[in-house]
């Protein structure tokens, strides 16, 4: 197999029926998405480039991903800007990618002309009505490796110009397989997609569904602010499978979701983004004693994830949840600063990522493509690509690895290097604790505790003071009622940076 349009046609192929994918407005059986994306494919070959992006500027519907997938017929790849960015934030993209066409649809047309004011705007309401181009999606095929670009997706970029990551084909077929066969993923199965599609979360959702034959259900974004309304359309659409961002999960713990309806046919979750805490894991345990939870760690530039621990409910969790173990076909290691391999139990390195899932690099960036994507120091021999990711970890005893931060969330304060993982892991283990994040103020030379909670902010560092060098403690401790998101759900470290800001001036 060299190129996903195969998990499609095959799906469909066997049997034409059944949904493929549906959104609260409309339901496409497999044929009929498939007609829709050769469609679209046919329209868009006047326009595509080979190996070239074309954007997407709409919200995440069904729809949406006929615009995908007929891209890909077109010979092109795809990359998704969501239309409630900011401003500012469209203008980035648009100078990283150029003038790139642009699939939008009747709702954001005004706008997409407005931002992509160099562009060829194409309407995917037209676009699915054009008559197939059997012999022109043809040539475009016998054209393809498995090593073109399949679709990039954006990640905040240490310059303030966001980076463009490259993910081909060859890369997806590799992880979606490991990825189906190690938690069982079936054609039966109801995968309930929360993560937007410019997201690489979703990219398990659409793939493993497209290649098991597995319906997709996409969750509309409004359910995510009213557990109550998410959790009757879980129950509604006999959700089975969740593949889904710690901070959804824990939106609906926090807000004791779980106590008014439990999704009870839901046979596993995973989950991944950032550390998830404790508490909230014991309460989706305790709601749903015989599902499977699975913590993933990986990130964009190594297509979706690197390792995986599934959930013990034997096992004590106090000092944290491993990252666990490699999927199969990729290498997760530590090196060290010297780029010398770490193999000692609880010595702290950077994470490192080879193989076939590792990315083709950043769109147009070759120089910060160099720094992150580069040989394998361990085989100074011939030419191995590895990825390092920026975040440290360390094994235990067993070999498991363990997420331990970011190399740039690694301070010195007060003479001490700290890990700010670690004060928040701290912080989250306290009863009155909802969710925590630690910014460190360079230029006051402060530690800022910031949470959301029950518990007062006295009593909070009383008990931080019982757990953690007196130095690790924030000195000052903010009571927040929830904290700020990035629109993937992530804790926005720099509006509590700006935050931080504002109370200087």
């Amino acid at each position: 197999m060299i190129n996903v349009l195969e998990y499609l046609e095959t799906s469909a192929g066997k049997n034409p029926d059944p949904i493929a994918v549906c959104d609260d407005r409309r339901a496409y059986s497999r044929a009929g998405f498939l007609d829709l994306c050769r469609r679209t494919g046919s329209g868009l070959l006047r326009y595509a480039e080979r190996r070239k992006p074309v954007i997407v500027f709409m919200e995440k519907n069904a729809d949406t991903l006929t615009a995908f997938f007929g891209i890909v017929y077109a010979g092109a790849f795809y990359t998704l800007i969501d239309p409630m960015l900011p401003s500012q934030r469209h203008l980035q993209i648009q100078q990283v990618l150029g003038a790139a066409p642009v699939v939008t649809d009747r709702e954001h047309l005004a706008q997409a002309k407005e931002v992509f004011t160099s562009s060829p705007i194409l309407e995917i309401e037209s676009l699915q009505k054009q008559e197939p181009d059997p012999d022109g999606l043809r040539k475009v095929r016998e054209l393809h490796l498995d090593t073109d670009p399949l679709y990039m997706n954006f990640t905040s970029g240490s310059t303030g110009v966001p980076k463009g990551v490259l993910i081909c084909h060859r890369s997806v077929i590799d992880f979606i397989g490991v990825f189906v066969r190690q938690f069982g993923i079936r054609e039966d199965d109801v995968i309930a997609n929360q993560a937007p599609f410019d997201f690489d979360v979703s990219v398990k959702d659409i793939y493993s569904a497209m290649l098991t034959g597995a319906r997709l259900v996409l969750v509309p974004r409004p359910l995510f602010t009213t557990p109550a309304p998410l959790l009757d359309f879980l129950c509604e659409q006999n959700t089975t499978v969740m593949i889904w961002a710690v901070s959804a999960l824990t939106l609906v713990s926090a807000f004791h979701g779980l106590d008014y309806k439990v999704p009870d046919k839901v046979r596993m979750i995973m989950f991944s983004g950032e550390v998830m805490p404790l508490k909230r894991l014991n309460d989706w345990m305790g709601h749903l004693p015989d599902t499977r939870f699975i913590n993933l760690y990986g990130p964009t530039e190594i297509t979706c994830n690197c390792t995986w621990h599934e959930i013990d409910r034997s096992r004590d969790y106090t000092d944290g949840i491993p990252i666990g173990r490699s999927f199969q076909n990729e290498e997760t290691f530590l090196l060290d600063e010297q780029d010398h391999e770490i193999t000692t139990p609880g010595v702290t390195g950077e994470l490192c990522v080879r193989g076939t899932a590792v990315g083709l690099g950043y769109w147009n960036m070759k120089e910060q493509s160099r720094e992150r994507f580069r040989d394998d120091p361990r085989t100074p021999e011939y030419s191995s690509l590895i990825y390092c990711t920026g975040d440290l970890g360390r094994y235990n005893e067993e070999g498991e690895l363990f997420f331990c931060g970011r190399k740039d969330d690694q301070i010195k304060y007060l003479g001490h290097r700290i890990e700010l993982a670690e004060v928040e892991l701290a912080m989250n283990k306290i009863p009155g604790v909802e969710r925590s994040c630690c910014i460190f103020d360079e230029q006051k030379e402060r530690l800022h505790g910031f949470y959301c909670g029950a518990i007062e902010r006295k009593e909070l560092a009383t008990m931080l003071k019982e757990q953690l060098p007196v130095f690790m403690v924030p000195g000052y401790l903010h009571q927040l009622e929830s904290l700020p998101v990035t629109g993937r759900g992530k804790i926005d470290r720099k509006a509590l940076r700006e935050t931080l800001g504002k109370k200087r001036s």
